[in-house]
């Protein structure tokens, strides 16, 4: 008996993680509709994809096309493109949390976000408290299958330049020679790891719902427990 094939939902497919996520679910056979929603268009042209353009931060606005049985949520932005921490609230936390009430309100019961390591609702760190309510509020939808990745700092070429970012990218290279045993999820991930992952546990699933740093490493590379 054929399985049936899935439609899966992308937010943040322009982006560095979400573009390679979404090239992942092109090539792979167990998806036959692929729908983005996002500002701008990819320019992208396939028979899998369907774009929906518009306001994410009115997500609403696509209530009627946000079906699917998987959402894949790869928002984020940086303190440089974003220095406003009202407008970096409406995108970190204000996207993935409407995203997540939609598939709630829609039926869909998977919901695979990228968060942060580090997140945490009680920090006195305005990065990770926002990355902790957001959680907080995504895992209060009681969707069936949640899952949320923590990464540490993400590797890989930006069309944007950040010459800090890129310095410390480059010393992460060499500390990530000694990071062992339970300093393993400190070291940086690339986000062709992170996409891999993601799309591994949207169709095996995983034993939790909060997946730190070294487990990403580990479930893309098929040690998975």
């Amino acid at each position: 008996m054929e399985t049936q094939r899935k439609t899966a939902i992308v937010l943040g497919a322009t982006g560095l993680t979400g573009g390679i996520l979404l090239r992942l679910l092109l090539q792979d056979d167990r998806y036959e509709k692929i729908k983005l929603f996002s500002r701008s268009s990819t320019g992208l042209v396939d028979k899998k994809i369907e774009e929906h353009l518009g306001n994410l931060m009115q997500l609403e606005q696509f209530e009627a096309d946000f079906t699917g049985d998987e959402v894949f949520c790869c928002i984020g932005t940086t303190k440089s493109k974003t220095p406003q921490k009202e407008m970096y609230r409406k995108i970190d936390y204000g996207i993935p949390v409407a995203a997540a009430k939609l598939c709630a309100q829609n039926g869909i019961s998977g919901f695979l976000v990228i968060s942060s390591m580090g997140a945490n609702a009680k920090s006195r760190v305005f990065y990770n408290r926002l990355k902790g309510e957001m959680e907080e509020a995504v895992l209060r939808e009681d969707l069936k299958n949640t899952y949320i990745f923590r990464p540490s700092l993400i590797g890989g070429k930006r069309e944007e330049k950040r010459l800090g970012e890129w310095v410390f990218k480059q010393l992460m290279k060499g500390v990530n020679l000694v990071l062992a045993g339970p300093l393993e999820k400190y070291r940086s991930i690339d986000p062709e790891t992170i996409a891999k992952a993601m799309v591994i546990v949207a169709n095996r699933g995983y034993s939790r719902s909060i997946i730190e740093s070294d487990k990403i490493h580990q479930i893309a590379s098929g040690d998975r427990d």
